[in-house]
């Protein structure tokens, strides 16, 4: 146990803390140059401290916090003469990192000459390098394919950069300006973090800090385990199926078996499929943090998501499976698949434990990157598309969000401005709007996806990758609910017959005046549809959710 200390302070501390770090994003959102940062938000900010344990979060993108405990424990095993002004990054998965192009930069925290703590951003960038742009290739055998692997290594060395560091870094991605206001965005931001702490220590004593984050984590710890051991006792089995991996293998099993007992949970993947020779392996640390965001999603929303919180679980893999992949197999496509997966059958084993808290599954990504040359501006650009969010799962609370995003995410990542997009990129959005029957029907509906359709303005032809999962499997209905509509991408092309775009390829050929078509994924119900109430059928016929179609299919 900790050392007592006043409700009052630790509540003031803990609250400043989360201050911290809330700032720390608002400085990435208005300095970074990417329109995948400043505008959609895939970033987070965090601090930890020297043991890798999480203090604080703001709310951003959970897979990448879920990490970041990991992250911190590599860096503290790499280097042991860390001192002031230093700024340590990485990227590499099997050093604490999500996938490649989530970058990481570390700024120490001192008092004196003791190391405390360290301010943190981890941010997804344009393009990390390797054989496609944008940071996915769903053609990789191995990592090395997947882009430039960054280790443990300092950029900053006592308030000094490295230079000829930055340079080899920045001539191996496509878009060097970008990268390079990128990553000094998140170095600032991370000293924004350092500045703020100092502030805190001057004005309440390292000692008074110190003492009120051991009771935060140490409180966070007794409300979680309140939580839990209201649940009810037993050993309960969930399971999810990616749709493929790209190269013909499909239905690719996550499998957890959870153990709760008393206030204790156990989540054991080890009977998940082996790994595949494609990028929807996971890495160890990206299933921790996919395992922390099922468990964060069914304790109480205002219990502190910081690792007290996490101490109840424990998590079980096995190398060599497709949610424990062995060093060097590709995994970019991790933070989303099979992360949504690992959630989602965590989700289903615990809904028999606390029903009153399982939601139905959420959507899955299914992403498109474009690289071609604007017009305006004769410039090359690289546009991922973050428009068309599926929906959210239902819950035993009421209807999913609509346009939310998925699990890996619950809406830290923003679509942004449409207008924006249509200045920055030679793009028009022609077609916007919630996809209507895309929700699974249940007691509760599933948010729906989105209708966009998106024509490239173009003069020269471009070319798009994917990368994503959920045009086979749509979003798992919970307790009669029914499943969400899967994903409906297609390329329209003039004087070409349309083609329906699979979730994994590379090389897409898209002409000038090209029209995407994008059908998102809804999420799933919950609870039998029998028990919908009038009230809300009639509402959604009225407001064009549900269709008539669906109605009749339903009564049938």
């Amino acid at each position: 146990m900790s050392a007592k200390i006043d409700p009052i302070t630790r509540s003031v501390v803990q609250h400043r803390l989360s201050s911290v770090v809330a700032e720390m994003g608002e400085a990435m959102l208005r300095t970074s140059y990417s329109q995948i940062l400043n505008s959609s938000r895939d970033f987070s900010a965090a601090i930890c401290d020297t043991h890798g344990r999480l203090i604080a979060q703001a709310d951003h993108i959970p897979v990448h916090v879920g990490a970041l405990p990991w992250a911190t424990l590599a860096v503290e095993k790499r280097f042991k003469d860390v001192r002031p002004g230093d700024v340590i990054l990485l990227n590499d998965p099997y050093h604490g990192g999500s996938h490649l192009p989530d970058l990481t930069a570390f700024v120490p925290i001192f008092h004196g000459e003791q190391r405390l703590y360290w301010t943190i951003v981890r941010a997804h960038q344009s393009d990390i390098g390797g054989a496609t742009y944008g940071g996915y290739n769903p053609t990789a055998t191995e990592i090395w394919q997947e882009g430039l692997r960054i280790p443990p290594i300092k950029l900053y060395e006592a308030g000094h950069l490295r230079d000829d560091l930055l340079d080899m870094l920045a001539l191996n991605v496509r878009n060097a300006r970008d990268f390079r206001g990128d990553l000094a965005a998140m170095v600032g931001s991370a000293r924004l973090g350092e500045r703020r702490l100092a502030r805190l220590f001057a004005e309440f004593g390292v000692a008074t800090v110190a003492v009120a984050i051991e009771s935060m984590l140490d409180a966070a710890e007794q409300q979680t385990r309140a939580v839990v051991s209201t649940w009810k006792d037993g050993v309960f089995y969930g399971e999810a199926l990616l749709d493929d991996d790209g190269r013909g293998r499909n239905d690719i099993r996550i499998v957890a078996k959870v153990t709760k007992y008393g206030s204790d949970i156990e989540v054991d993947l080890s009977e998940s499929d082996p790994q595949t020779t494609s990028f929807v392996n996971s890495s160890h640390a990206n299933t921790q943090a996919a395992v922390a965001m099922a468990f964060a999603y069914l304790i109480d929303a205002d219990i502190p998501k910081n690792s007290g919180a996490l101490r109840p679980l424990r998590v079980v893999t096995k190398p060599g499976t497709i949610v424990h992949a062995e060093d060097g197999m590709p995994v970019t496509l991790c933070t989303s698949h099979p992360s949504n997966e690992i959630v989602e059958a965590v989700v289903k084993a615990l809904a028999a434990s606390c029903p009153d808290r399982a939601m139905a599954g959420w959507g899955r990504r299914f992403r498109i990157a474009i690289q071609g040359e604007n017009p305006r501006t004769g410039r090359k650009f690289i546009w991922h598309m973050f428009q068309a969010r599926p929906g959210g799962g239902a819950s035993p609370c009421g209807d999913g969000w609509s346009s939310i995003g998925e699990w890996h995410t619950v809406g830290g990542i923003k679509f942004g401005s449409i207008e924006v997009d249509e200045v920055r990129f030679p793009l028009h959005f022609r077609h916007h709007e919630f996809r209507a029957d895309s929700g699974g029907d249940g007691q509760f509906r599933g948010g729906l996806g989105v209708s966009l359709d998106l024509v490239i303005e173009t003069e020269k032809p471009a070319t798009a990758n994917t990368a994503g999962d959920g045009a086979r499997h749509g979003p798992c209905g919970l307790f009669g609910g029914k499943d969400g509509a899967p994903h409906y991408y297609r390329l329209v092309s003039p004087g070409r017959p349309p083609r329906v775009l699979r979730t994994k390829e590379v090389g897409i050929e898209i002409l000038p005046g090209d029209c995407l078509e994008i059908r998102s994924s809804g999420g799933g119900g919950w609870g039998p549809p029998a028990k919908r109430s009038p009230e809300a059928r009639t509402r959604d016929r009225v407001q064009g959710l549900v269709t008539d179609t669906q109605a009749v299919e339903r009564e049938q």
